[in-house]
């Protein structure tokens, strides 16, 4: 699984959009996205394993709801998984928890970006349910992965994006507005 300091893969793949333009049907609710899309911005990257699953609606919802938070910090939120755009598509036509989502649905259908970023899991051949902070750079500044049965804290994602965005020294269960770390105290006072 690529890292910390390794650089995001390139990828070209088709979305559905975020909001009410991802529900009007094909031709219209598709866009092409790249890695250079929302160039500029700290991205959030999340795989999830399945569409119409059980675990993955509760995930997608829970950072769809904190979209807003995660603009205001500058950053773009991306969902992916190896299902098609026209499942990504049904599936928000017929779940309540994500068809007002706010955030778009990646489709890795070839697997490419899962393969590259080296998340499918060696039995099932989906995506782990790994989640992604990359840097304006197009660095990846965080990297988390948990097994199929056990959802994230997309919480502790934007809390760990405003530590990574302080470039402080942020102690363990740092929240934004707390102090940072000063090294150079720390150090004296030793």
């Amino acid at each position: 699984m690529l890292t910390v300091g390794d650089k995001f893969p390139s990828f070209a793949l088709t979305a559905v959009k975020g909001g009410a333009e991802g529900l009007k049907g094909p031709g219209v609710s598709f866009v092409d996205m790249t890695n250079a899309t929302d160039a500029g911005k700290w991205k959030v990257v999340f795989f999830w394993p399945k569409d119409f699953t059980f675990i993955c609606p509760t995930e997608i919802a829970a950072f769809g709801k904190l979209a807003g938070e995660f603009a205001d910090r500058d950053a773009v939120v991306y969902g992916v998984s190896t299902d098609s755009e026209f499942v990504h598509l049904n599936w928000r036509v017929h779940n309540e928890d994500i068809r007002n989502l706010e955030i778009p649905m990646l489709a890795d259908l070839k697997r490419e970006l899962s393969e590259a970023l080296g998340i499918l899991d060696k039995d099932a051949g989906v995506p782990l349910r790994a989640t992604f902070i990359v840097d304006p750079d197009g660095t990846i500044q965080w990297a988390s992965a948990n097994g199929l049965n056990v959802g994230r804290n997309p919480q502790e994602v934007l809390r760990v994006l405003d530590a990574l965005q302080t470039d402080e020294l942020c102690p363990c269960n740092w929240t934004k507005g707390q102090e940072a770390l000063d090294a150079q105290k720390l150090f004296e006072a030793a």
